[in-house]
């Protein structure tokens, strides 16, 4: 068998593509083994020794034996200097098999079916998504979807930002952190009580204006939408509505997902919001296709039955000139309301990213009324919370990403203050009002970014910060790692970031509420105080 890791590790080192600093590196080679990459199968099939080991015959022909290769470049005997070996020396094994590869112990989920964290936090941070299919032990399952803790809690309002004194029940929330997480957290103070949601949420396009990791796969996609639909129609009042933009790349997959989640019968109306103001739009007759010049918005109820609706009138004053050309005629109103919200000038920046007040400003009027809670879990620039506070509504943004001059939080301080764009003319928008701000407590994500981002240098620092941190993974016995620090300095680097990445369990990226009281995450008193008021205890 020797002879065999030998010829395997002599045949990989002659692609240069799967070294990292010079070294054969597993992981590269492992992630191309799950995708079937043709390259390494053809390069497997070149050795008849690895031909007979890893493929076996069929009448279709040759086929791949993934985890029997998955399982032999997993062994210790296999680049016993590579991370692999060094992880053998710290992951819990379970009667000589490490944890991982046992399927006594292994949760596997259907794809369909698992928690995708979508935990991007940075505008530029196209990120690797983290699925929560991955190894946990029976009692950890859960616990990303338990209530967790909010801190840097702040008021703001007429005189500008304060520490909070107090959360009152009718409060207006902006939460900064993942909103999977946030979604869950809300339900013990929030299920059956939100009478709107509507979300304009990443399309899948890779293009997004805001910059979203916006590149998922199809099926990945679908999972992110599925894990927080599922929770938002929690949250949903039995007489509540939900609205989700989308574009046509995926809003025929949406629909049906929101079928199944909403139910068929719920399904009120599919609303089209056309893009094609002819001097936003440009020179689109110089296409070579149709040209796709709008979105889809889909609108369900909670419950068909006792679902809220007011009638909505809007008054169209024609411009003069011949118009008769114009299909609608309230196109001119549009664009004059469009081109009022930023102006002329900035009308391109409009369209790529903040959604028009009088878009939302109907979706609000049609579906709550003063003093209902209006929620929005992909806030972007704050449209759905600006509008909601100029329409007397109750709202709940929650963003992960942070916008600089075009975050949410500016942008309502703005409102209080009075701006008059968007509605606030044709409403009377004199200001006022407050919102509190707070955020997820993640220190361990702050960890897992300061991994990322550090030298050789700082190695053996963030290995002891890790080894004694409240986030060491259930995997480790922090008693008995049997971690040898000179085994450690040979890794590269890249070896080391993955060690002290796996070092670090997934299930403590945030801090349950339930362990507010642990003094190893050194929470204030004043976030304590905060955190009971907002759990209702």
């Amino acid at each position: 068998m020797h002879k065999s890791y030998d010829r395997l590790a002599e045949l990989l080192c002659e692609v240069p593509e799967y070294a990292v600093e010079g070294k054969l590196n597993k992981n590269i080679v492992a992630e191309l083994a799950r995708k079937y990459d043709s390259g390494l199968i053809n390069k497997l099939l070149s050795d008849k020794d690895m031909k007979k080991l890893f493929f076996a015959e069929s009448d279709a022909g040759l086929i791949f034996k993934k985890d029997v290769f998955l399982t032999f470049i997993s062994q210790k005997e296999f680049l016993p200097d590579s991370y692999t070996a060094f992880e053998q020396k710290i992951g819990l094994a379970s009667g000589g098999t490490m944890l991982r590869n046992d399927d006594r112990v292994v949760l596997n989920w259907p794809y369909k079916d698992c928690i995708l964290e979508g935990g991007q936090t940075k505008e530029d941070a196209k990120r690797d998504e983290v699925f929560f299919n991955e190894i946990l032990a029976p009692d950890e399952i859960n616990t990303i979807l338990e209530d967790k803790v909010f801190t840097n809690w702040k008021r703001y309002d007429k005189d500008g930002e304060h520490e909070l004194d107090e959360l009152k029940p009718d409060d207006n929330l902006i939460i900064k952190g993942n909103n999977l997480v946030v979604l869950h957290s809300l339900r013990k103070r929030f299920v059956g009580k939100v009478k709107l949601i509507y979300i304009d949420p990443p399309y899948n396009t890779g293009n997004d204006g805001f910059n979203y990791n916006d590149t998922f796969s199809h099926s990945t996609w679908l999972t992110f939408m599925k894990n927080r639909l599922e929770v938002a129609k929690d949250l949903l009042s039995d007489d509540g509505s939900i609205y989700v933009q989308m574009d046509v790349k995926e809003a025929h997959y949406l629909k049906i997902l929101m079928d199944e989640v909403f139910g068929r019968d719920n399904f009120r109306s599919e609303i089209i919001w056309d893009t094609s103001i002819p001097y936003v739009a440009g020179n689109k007759w110089l296409s070579n296709n149709w040209i796709y010049s709008h979105s889809q918005i889909f609108y369900y109820a909670k419950h068909k039955s006792s679902v809220t609706f007011n009638k909505l009138t809007f008054d169209v004053q024609q411009p003069s000139g011949d118009i008769s050309h114009k299909p609608y005629k309230d196109i001119w109103s549009d664009i004059k309301n469009f081109s009022g919200f930023l102006g002329a000038k900035d009308i391109k920046m409009q369209f790529n990213s903040r959604k028009p007040e009088h878009l939302i400003q109907r979706i609000i009027l049609a579906s709550s009324n003063p003093g209902d809670i209006v929620l929005d879990y992909h806030l972007g620039s704050g449209t759905t919370a600006a509008v909601a506070h100029k329409l007397g509504r109750q709202y709940i943004g929650v963003e992960q990403m942070y916008y600089g001059e075009s975050d949410s939080v500016n942008r309502l301080q703005k409102v209080i203050e009075g701006e008059q764009d968007g509605i606030s003319k044709e409403v009377n928008w004199q200001g006022g009002g407050s919102f509190v701000y707070c955020n997820i407590k993640n220190d361990a994500n702050k960890l897992r970014e300061d991994v990322k981002l550090a030298d050789n240098k700082k190695m053996d620092d963030l290995l002891d910060k890790v080894l004694h941190s409240s986030f060491l993974s259930y995997r480790i016995d922090a008693k008995n790692h049997n971690i040898k620090l000179g085994d450690f300095h040979k890794l590269s680097l890249m070896d080391k970031k993955h060690v002290l990445l796996d070092l670090i369990d997934n299930n403590t990226l945030y801090v349950n509420y339930s362990e507010i009281d642990d003094a190893t995450y050194k929470i204030s008193d004043e976030d304590k105080r905060h955190n009971k008021e907002f759990y209702g205890e």
